[in-house]
């Protein structure tokens, strides 16, 4: 089974620091490359932690404060300067097309592929993107503007053939994709062989989660209920929950909370306030409610 992989560009909340540059993740999954956020400098560590840009095809944005997408600018420009071809299409709230086009007008004249622009509604859980085998959900949060999270979730799969059953029934070939769609075979003789003898059980689905600028909400629970991987956003640390709850952020100990609640098999923190200069105190803090926990920093990659 196809490992996928979620690799972190950008881990720091606000202001770029000496320990991380501001948001942006790559996820590798059903084939290709899918940017969540794009902070200042994505571009560069595009590069640096060897991203293969040409499978980089969507790029989702979660909300319109500057740390989520001032990398767009930079971005376009170092994929065509680097001869991409290929369009490339952004998921965002309403108002980034507004604010990108004039920028790409002036700067960009004679770009070699286009960027599309396609806007979502805030407030919604709603499917935004289908495709490849994979399908991409909006989650509502609950921050100071309008923000998005994000679950990738890969498709029903089919059914596995077993070979030596289909042989032994002698099943023509032309059934077999009616068999892996869960179908009975009946023979020439009018006797029903059940799918379940002729197939064993589908892959399990896997899922992500991306969870970044939010207060604690509990409602969300229902939208990431056993992702494989959980990226929630941990800005503070809980001895700043008042500092959190008035900018509606979250601690890591939240953020452990809302994973121990979506029963998620793991968690990753990240969007880490530039004020702490260690990042330990987020994992203890987290792992004294959910176990399997990860700090997101820059560079850092995760497996599900």
């Amino acid at each position: 089974m196809e490992k996928y992989l979620l690799k972190i560009l950008g881990s720091g909340a606000a202001l770029p620091s000496n320990l991380s540059n501001q948001s942006a993740q790559v996820l590798s999954m059903c084939g290709r490359n899918y940017m969540i956020d794009c902070g200042e400098n994505a571009q560069a560590m595009l590069r640096k932690y060897n991203v293969n840009h040409s499978k980089l095809n969507h790029i989702f944005i979660s909300h319109l404060h500057g740390d989520h997408c001032f990398g767009l600018l930079g971005l376009i420009s170092t994929l065509d300067m680097l001869g991409r071809m290929c369009d490339i299409t952004v998921f965002s709230h309403p108002g980034l097309e507004e604010m990108m086009k004039p920028m790409m007008a002036h700067f960009f004249k004679g770009l070699h592929f286009n960027v599309h622009f396609e806007e979502f509604a805030p407030g919604k859980h709603e499917l935004i993107y289908d495709c490849n085998g994979l399908e991409v959900y909006t989650v509502p949060l609950k921050h100071t503007i309008h923000s998005s999270g994000f679950v990738f979730k890969e498709k029903e799969k089919q059914r596995h053939i077993i070979r030596s059953k289909v042989d032994f029934y002698q099943v023509p070939v032309r059934m077999l994709q009616h068999i892996k769609n869960g179908g009975d075979f009946v023979t020439e003789e009018g006797k029903v062989i059940p799918n379940s003898e002729l197939t064993a059980s589908a892959d399990p689905i896997r899922s992500f989660a991306y969870i970044s600028d939010t207060a604690k909400s509990e409602r969300i629970v229902e939208y990431i209920s056993g992702v494989d991987l959980l990226f929630h956003e941990s800005t503070f640390l809980d001895i700043n929950k008042a500092r959190a709850k008035q900018t509606l952020h979250s601690t890591a100990r939240q953020a452990a909370e809302i994973a121990k609640l979506a029963d998620a098999k793991k968690l990753v923190l990240g969007h880490f306030s530039a004020r702490y200069k260690s990042r330990e105190e987020f994992l203890s803090e987290a792992r004294e409610i959910f176990e399997n926990c990860s700090l997101g920093n820059d560079g850092a990659e995760f497996e599900f």
